[in-house]
């Protein structure tokens, strides 16, 4: 497989970070040189300087022997250009393109096949604004992953002090959780672990469970949560991000917006329904206290200032609220903003990152989410008639060190297993994977 990726930055790198790891060929284009000469020290990646959308740099990376474009550059209409011409001068089959405008991303007519055919469209914003709203939903939850259009959830869960589960051996737990999930991954001191049943948790381990979304309220009660509905929310930010969170919950929180600049507010108040617009600062102790932030369930910050989230959070986390959520761009800060408390950090160009993986199918493997900087994924894979793990029960396979079967979908019955269970053609399994076992994953599969 060979790809093109146009735009050198965060989200073009992580993508490519995971794309020569499986062993594609990998061009780059990018306007900044010391961008690229970064990369190439970096990542086994050949590299194109130039404009993305010129016909004669996409030549100079030879894109008519490209299997996939992704364009991920900070200008929507480069973005477009560029897959225009993958499409029509350099015929690469697969266009995948960040696009931020809603006017463009919305345009039904021009992303369709008719025209730019571009598949698929990835709005940073709007996949930030469905993951704080899956975080609102499911507040016990550090991060929910959606699988099979929302039926089953992976959810990280942060273990608190005084939590029952602290030193228990992972064999031990199997009464408390009733076969209602299992524990796909622990996350500790940056460190990813498959568990097995000697393993025991720690406090602060950060651990991923696969559950179904009807059994998230079992879920927590099992998990010793106590409150898991989210009544009133406020948002700091009126830009993109805060308004498509505000109007995806207004009809079923309490909504309030802290935004300074005065024709955003305008902007708001006109196309929000229900929620209340605060034209004012959000780091403002004072106002906080007028619009009594201590009975908020949740804070949000999503303003474009990263340093000014972080402080935003905090503030509030002083002044009571509970749950406090920030968009924080430099993956760098991602390891700060958690040591200083706060829950749920977003990082956009991670996530656009991770988006887009999903979307680079290969063979059975239909999905998958990179976690914990690409030390591991969750993987969705579909068994066809020719797999070798068909008619197989789970204690029978030799899975590869460092990877679990979290879930198995047959039909509409999906199946938390053990090991007597047997695979069949067509099911469709949850897999938690560390990155150094992928390879022997997939020729398993095979």
């Amino acid at each position: 497989m060979r790809a093109i990726i146009i735009g050198a930055g965060q989200v073009g790198y992580q993508v490519a970070k995971y794309l020569t790891l499986e062993g594609v060929e990998v061009v780059i284009i990018d306007k900044d040189e010391n961008k690229l000469r970064e990369l190439v020290e970096e990542l086994d990646v050949a590299v194109v300087h130039g404009e993305g959308g010129d016909p004669q740099v996409l030549k100079a990376a030879e894109a008519d022997t490209a299997d996939l474009l992704l364009a991920v550059t900070n200008s929507d209409e480069t973005n477009m250009i560029a897959c225009l011409l993958a499409k029509a001068m350099f015929n690469i089959k697969r266009r995948i393109a960040r696009i931020r405008n809603p006017d463009y991303f919305f345009n039904k007519v021009l992303l369709s096949k008719e025209y730019l055919d571009i598949d698929p469209a990835i709005n940073p914003e709007l996949e930030v604004a469905h993951a704080i709203v899956r975080l609102l939903e499911i507040p016990f939850a550090s991060e929910v992953i959606e699988f099979e259009r929302g039926k089953i959830l992976i959810l990280a869960y942060k273990i608190p002090s005084k939590s029952f589960l602290i030193g228990e051996k992972l064999r031990d737990l199997s009464s408390y959780f009733r076969n209602r999930f299992i524990i796909g991954f622990i996350v500790r001191d940056e460190q990813v672990i498959v568990p097995r049943g000697d393993n025991h948790l720690e406090e602060g381990d950060l651990i991923y469970l696969p559950v179904l979304r009807d059994n998230v309220e079992e879920v927590a009660r099992i998990l010793g949560v106590s409150e898991i509905t989210t009544k009133n929310v406020m948002i700091m930010g009126g830009g993109r991000v805060g308004y498509y969170v505000a109007s995806f919950i207004e009809d079923k929180m309490r909504v309030k917006i802290i935004e300074k600049k005065p024709e955003r507010c305008q902007f708001l108040s006109q196309h929000l329904k229900k929620s209340l617009i605060l034209c004012g600062d959000g780091t403002d102790k004072e106002l906080l206290l007028q619009e009594n932030i201590r009975d908020m369930d949740a804070f949000v910050a999503v303003s474009d200032n990263e340093e000014l989230n972080i402080m935003a959070c905090l503030l509030a986390k002083r002044l009571g609220v509970r749950r406090v959520i920030a968009i924080v761009n430099k993956s760098e800060y991602l390891p700060l903003a958690h040591h200083l408390g706060i829950e749920s950090v977003l990082n956009p160009r991670l996530l656009t990152a991770s988006l887009i993986l999903r979307y680079i199918r290969k063979g059975e493997i239909l999905s998958l989410t990179a976690i914990a900087d690409h030390k591991a994924e969750i993987m969705e894979i579909e068994l066809n008639y020719r797999s070798s793990l068909i008619n197989k029960t789970l204690e029978e396979i030799k899975f590869p060190k460092g990877s679990l079967v979290g879930i198995i979908k047959r039909g509409e019955e999906i199946i938390i297993p053990k090991g007597k269970d047997i695979l069949q053609a067509k099911d469709r399994i949850i897999m938690f994977v560390l990155s150094r076992a992928i390879k022997d994953l997939e020729k398993l599969l095979k």
